[in-house]
This record gives structure tokens, C-alpha cells and sequence, in this order.
């Protein structure tokens, strides 16, 4: 393909990957609304996004499936048609129960268009030679942040119907124009596809070499999951441990989070100069390490602007190990190798929250919150473990 389709390629798929991030945080602002319309308890609300988790969970490995039988450009197509779509559908239900069924299909196609987006980008860096993940990957956290901004300046002013409408309305552009691009060109082939698509083997040494093929995919797996364990809670934890633990103020506690988030999208737009400086190595074990010292600062630091800092350093060390966890994942196993580690991924973000509620009440929330740092660390381990595979090109 000439190097201005890989181009258009690279800035089709960067758009899907913003799009994706878009339409998610514009869903999660409007979160206190569906919970008023439907007269939801908490615990009832609880269950009922429980159906976002599901359907991402149950989805993810059968679309490695389809991705590898019709391409990643068309699953993603298709799978963005269904997320966006399905985003203006919660203003509609009146009951928790229809509410748990519309964001089961919300969840089976955002888990789904991750992993169909996230296989096309493997192929492309696979293509290019050059360590793009990260800037996918900060695509989405920008594109997270412009809709949760948007959505919280447009909350006062439009209905959520209104507004997840009008994000449906986006998503179909967007996809229409971005899906043009990926149609036209197909997904280029690497010079040495993933091991797991060149077929089966009936040589023993290979079939066992497939096996530990597959068990590095879950090993790479578990460093998406230490980072998503991490990311989850932040996102549920941080800002009650500054006003609870430290006593800052509303305001000055909502600002926790977004130091996490800003600092791990700067740390991804800069990843691809990082990783070609240090190497994937380097960058897994240094970033893991970093995450670790920042989350020990943030969680037991005693005063809110050093718990900050520490939550700003914590972001910045994660920031990267996500993309190359997936993209070492899907160079080893293609499609289903990328399905596998996202959804040890998702389910790290799953776990994070309610483990860190459980510790928190057995322990104390500062104590609890260290298990990002532990588990950033064991990330840094699985680095250094896995260093031959993971520098391999």
C-alpha cells in the first residue's frame, strides 16, 4: 500500500479511536440522569451498568473471531454503527430492567470495537515498523475528555436524549467518513503475520510452540489488566480519598482524577517517541516502576497537592503500558491474541473498583489504594520476565 494510504489508514483508525472514547464519556456524564429518570436505587443502578461490563466481556473473544474471518475494517464498521446507535437508547427505557438490557448492547458493541479496532491498529504498526500504539491509545483518552467537557457544558442545556442523540448523530458521521477509508484500503499484511494466522501445525515442536504463544498472550493480558485495575480505580476512588482522607474540597477533589487522566494522555502522546528511544522493555519496566512510586505518593501522601502530584505521576507511568500490552499480544496471536488481552484488560478495570471498596473497609482506603502501585509493579515484573519477546520485532 503507498505510504499516503497508510497514511489515510493510520488517520481513519486514530478518528474511530477518538470516536469510541467520545460517545463512552458522553454516555458516563449523563449517568446521574438515566438514574432519576428510572428511579434507580443505588444498588439497582449498579446492577443494571453491570450490563456494560457483561456485554463487553461476552463479546470480546468472538469478535477476534469474526475480525479474523471478515477483517478488522469491516467489524469495526459495523460495530461502531451499533455503539453509536445504542448511546441515545438509555434515555428511552423507564425501568432498570430495560435499562440493564439496552446497556448490555451498548457493552457487547463498545467491547467489541475495541477489540476490531484495536487488531486493525496492531497490523498497521506491524506495517509501518514503528511503535505508533500509544497514539491510538491518547486518541481515546482525548477523545474522552472532549466528551466529558462537551457533556458537561451541554448537561444544563439539552435533555439527555437530546444529547445522546445528537452523539449518535456524530457517530454516524463520523463512521461513514472514516469507514470509507478503511473499506477502501484492506488491511495491510505484515511481512510475518501473527504465528496463530499462518494455520496449524501437525509438528509437535510447533503446537508447542502455539502453547506458549498463547500463554504469553495472557501474560501480556495481565499487564493490560494491572493497568486497567489501576485506571478503574482512579476513576471511582481518588477523588473521595482527597476529601475524605485529606479533606479537600469537591472541586479540588474532582480535579484528581483529571490530573490522572491529562497525565496519561500526555504520557501517550509522547509513547511512540518513548518507545523508539527506550525500547518496549524499558518503557514497561520503567513506566510500572514510576506508576508504583507515584500511586505509593498519591495514596499515602499527607497533604492533597503532593497526593495530586503523585496521582499526575501515576497516570504518566501507565500511560503506555496498556498499547504495548495489546500490541504485543496481537503480534503473537493477531485478532484473538488482541481479544484475549482485552478483555484480562476489562476485567482489570472490572475488579479494581469493587477490590478496593472490599480492602477499603477492611483496611482503610489509603491502604486499599496501594494496590495499584502493587500491581503497577508486578507489571514492571512481567516486563523484565518477558523482555526477549517483548523487544522482538
Amino acid at each position: 500500500m503507498p505510504g499516503n494510504g497508510l497514511l489515510r489508514l493510520r488517520v481513519a483508525i486514530t478518528a474511530f479511536f477518538a470516536l469510541d472514547g467520545f460517545i463512552f464519556a458522553g454516555w458516563v456524564v449523563r449517568i446521574p440522569d438515566i438514574k432519576e429518570q428510572t428511579h434507580a436505587s443505588a444498588s439497582t443502578l449498579g446492577l443494571a451498568l453491570l450490563g456494560v461490563s457483561a456485554g463487553a466481556v461476552l463479546t470480546m473473544t468472538l469478535t477476534g473471531s469474526l475480525c479474523r474471518r471478515y477483517g478488522s475494517h469491516r467489524v469495526t464498521i459495523v460495530c461502531m454503527t451499533v455503539l453509536a446507535l445504542s448511546v441515545a437508547l438509555p434515555p428511552l427505557t423507564h425501568s432498570v430492567t430495560a435499562l440493564g438490557l439496552v446497556l448490555l448492547l451498548f457493552g457487547a458493541a463498545y467491547g467489541s470495537v475495541n477489540v476490531a479496532f484495536n487488531s486493525a491498529a496492531v497490523r498497521l504498526v506491524a506495517v509501518l515498523g514503528r511503535p505508533i500504539m500509544p497514539s491510538f491509545h491518547a486518541a481515546f483518552s482525548m477523545g474522552g475528555m472532549v466528551g466529558a467537557g462537551l457533556g458537561g457544558l451541554v448537561a444544563g442545556a439539552l435533555t439527555p436524549t437530546r444529547h445522546l442523540f445528537a452523539l449518535t448523530v456524530i457517530g454516524l458521521l463520523v463512521t461513514a467518513v472514516a469507514g470509507r477509508a478503511l473499506l477502501r484500503h484492506a488491511s495491510p499484511e505484515p511481512s510475518a503475520p501473527p504465528r496463530a494466522e499462518q494455520g496449524a501445525s501437525a509438528d509437535p515442536a510447533e503446537r508447542g510452540a502455539s502453547g506458549r504463544r498463547r500463554g504469553l498472550v495472557v501474560v501480556f493480558g495481565l499487564v493490560a489488566l494491572c493497568t486497567a485495575y489501576g485506571e478503574g480505580a482512579m476513576a471511582d476512588w481518588g477523588a473521595l480519598h482527597l476529601q475524605q482522607d485529606l479533606a479537600a474540597s469537591a472541586g479540588t477533589a474532582a480535579v484528581g482524577y483529571s490530573c490522572f487522566a491529562l497525565a496519561m494522555t500526555v504520557g501517550r502522546l509522547t509513547g511512540t517517541t518513548l518507545l523508539e528511544r527506550l525500547g518496549r522493555t524499558r518503557t514497561v519496566v520503567t513506566g510500572g516502576a514510576v506508576a508504583a512510586l507515584g500511586m505509593l505518593v498519591g495514596a499515602l501522601a499527607p497533604s492533597v497537592w503532593a497526593a495530586l502530584l503523585g496521582f499526575a505521576v501515576t497516570g504518566l507511568g501507565l500511560a503506555n503500558l496498556f498499547p504495548v500490552a495489546i500490541e504485543r499480544a496481537g503480534a503473537l496471536a493477531g485478532p484473538s491474541g488482541v481479544a484475549v488481552a482485552s478483555t484480562l484488560g476489562y476485567g482489570g478495570m472490572l475488579l479494581g473498583p469493587p477490590a478496593i471498596g472490599f480492602m477499603a473497609d477492611w483496611l482503610s482506603l489509603p491502604a486499599a489504594l496501594t494496590s495499584v502501585a502493587m500491581l503497577a509493579g508486578v507489571a514492571a515484573m512481567i516486563g523484565v520476565t518477558t523482555r526477549r519477546v517483548m523487544s522482538a520485532a
